[in-house]
């Protein structure tokens, strides 16, 4: 599976932006999608989740009100719409993908493949 993120960019606190993650290779209907986020000088970490069957999804508290997960099946492609967009949301945000339907929060070490980053920075 190839997975491209992208619709990243700057944007004033309190503004939104749109990812993409979009899948090539594979169908992503046997798949967990999950987006995470890398900060500088911080740990790659969990934001949102979509389970591609039943479109259960998960947030990390830090997004959760703010952002919401969503896929197009006939584009195989997984969206993350994030609002009120805060100064602490800078960051190179992934997609990636883990075999299997998973209920609860991904874990890095967990995901079978992963997309380059999209730079996420929001201006205060």
């Amino acid at each position: 599976v190839q997975l491209q993120a992208s619709g990243g960019g700057l944007v004033q606190a309190g503004g939104s932006l749109r990812l993409s993650c979009a899948a090539s290779g594979r169908t992503l209907s046997s798949y967990t999608v999950g987006w995470f986020r890398q900060a500088p000088g911080k740990e790659r970490e969990f934001v949102a989740s979509i389970t591609w069957t039943i479109g259960y999804t998960n947030y990390a508290d830090s997004v959760k009100g703010r952002c919401a997960v969503s896929r197009d099946n006939a584009r195989n492609t997984v969206y993350l719409q994030m609002n009120s967009l805060k100064p602490e949301d800078t960051a190179v945000y992934y997609c990636a993908v883990r075999l299997g339907g998973t209920l609860g929060t991904l874990s890095t070490s967990g995901m079978d493949y992963w997309g380059k980053g999209t730079q996420v920075t929001v201006s205060s």
